[in-house]
């Protein structure tokens, strides 16, 4: 499964990438918000760090603009995913990017039935939001395994990006399932290094080293 990083947080995704587990990007326009500079800006700076893709959102609503906005994002750099809302104006914008040969993340998806028409209308990269989808009484992980299924029945390339994901069962879930990405906050991938019998384990090899007086180097 590929790791994506959700930020526009240059100095998270530096330190994630320096481990060589950050395979792409996700940005939105909190994030962008939170990063607090200008757009163009930032979305350059992360995708010239990151080899894999760079989703960047477009926020008009109407087609017309919409393609547009993506076109502009896509000249950014050859590894921008244009990132479009799941509606139908989205999946127009989707299909138009996509006979271009654009990369394009249909994102807030919340369904199946969603995730179907994405993939019919060609879309490199499905967006379930299976934190969101908890917070209102839904099973987000059902909703991976429905999207995982249909996909596989009918031999789509539609990649399924796990979104909104808050916590290492989120991710590990959608490995079991089969869910091609993941993208999640720093917080969450740094929480899978974390083991209790790791720190313990290190905690003990470290106080037997001491008591041998030696030294590596």
């Amino acid at each position: 499964m590929k790791f994506f990083l959700d930020t526009a947080d240059i100095t998270e995704i530096r330190e994630a990438n320096a481990t060589g587990l950050l395979d792409g990007v996700t940005t939105n326009p909190s994030l962008i918000k939170k990063a607090g500079r200008e757009f163009f800006e930032v979305i350059s700076e992360i995708a010239a760090e990151v080899d894999g893709p760079v989703s960047a959102e477009t926020v008009a609503h109407d087609h017309e603009t919409m393609l547009l906005e993506g076109l502009k994002c896509a000249e950014i750099a050859k590894n921008i995913a244009v990132k479009v809302p799941l509606t139908m104006e989205g999946l127009k914008t989707c299909k138009a990017l996509r006979a271009r040969g654009i990369m394009v993340n249909v994102t807030l998806c919340f369904s199946a039935n969603q995730a179907l028409l994405a993939a019919k209308a060609g879309a490199s990269f499905i967006s379930p939001f299976v934190g969101r989808h908890d917070d209102v009484g839904f099973d987000g992980m059902e909703l991976i395994e429905d999207i995982r299924l249909i996909y596989d029945n009918y031999g789509f390339d539609t990649e399924i990006l796990v979104a909104s994901v808050r916590h290492p069962t989120h991710i590990l879930e959608s490995a079991r399932i089969g869910a091609d990405v993941a993208t999640m906050p720093w917080s969450a991938m740094q929480k899978l290094f974390n083991h209790p019998l790791t720190t313990n384990g290190l905690a003990g090899f470290d106080k037997d080293w001491a008591a041998t007086g030696f030294s590596i180097l």
